[in-house]
């Protein structure tokens, strides 16, 4: 059963997935949002954009298998937070959707192979999917745990299943995409 934050948390990724700001996430939103990720690899790097791809599409067939009606190719604000509670964040789903998301993103942006990101690494990848620097930034120093000026692995992957899964809303997860008062 989906809390009162995890419901704000699911309605902010619902406005970030509509591209077109319509009150509709439809397939061309998805891949929209796919093509902003992939973006941010190198041009050669297809195993990491394929990845993102692969994720965004599998997200979008949990969507589509789970909605109401199934003849509409679009799904409102209501049902994609209803669909995120009963289906997207399911372990078995969570993997295949929102997982392969974020190893081809830490794998696109971490071009030293370091196995974290920077603070710089950060901040230009969400810079780049449209959430300001000065938001970032302060993500960036809740979500690296150990203090060590990166953010491991572990730490992100971390954060994403707070952010998608906890119902705590003093987790540092929470401010994956951002402070939790732009949840409003």
């Amino acid at each position: 059963m989906t809390t009162d934050l995890q419901a704000k948390k699911f309605n902010y990724v619902f406005r970030w997935f509509d591209q077109n700001g319509d009150g509709w996430i439809t397939q061309d939103d998805i891949e929209k949002m796919a093509r902003l990720f992939t973006a941010l690899a190198d041009e050669t790097d297809q195993k990491n954009k394929s990845a993102m791809n692969k994720g965004f599409m599998n997200w979008w067939n949990l969507l589509l298998e789970a909605r109401e009606n199934k003849a509409s190719e679009k799904i409102g604000k209501q049902e994609f937070i209803r669909i995120m509670d009963a289906v997207v964040i399911a372990p078995k789903n969570f993997e295949i959707a929102v997982g392969n998301i974020v190893d081809g993103l830490l794998g696109a942006l971490d071009r030293d192979g370091s196995g974290s990101l920077s603070r710089e690494e950060y901040v230009g990848m969400y810079n780049a999917l449209g959430i300001p620097p000065t938001t970032s930034t302060e993500a960036f120093m809740r979500l690296d745990r150990d203090g060590d000026g990166e953010i491991s692995r572990a730490e992100f992957h971390q954060a994403l299943f707070e952010y998608y899964l906890s119902a705590d809303p003093n987790a540092p997860g929470n401010w994956l995409l951002g402070p939790m008062d732009v949840l409003e």
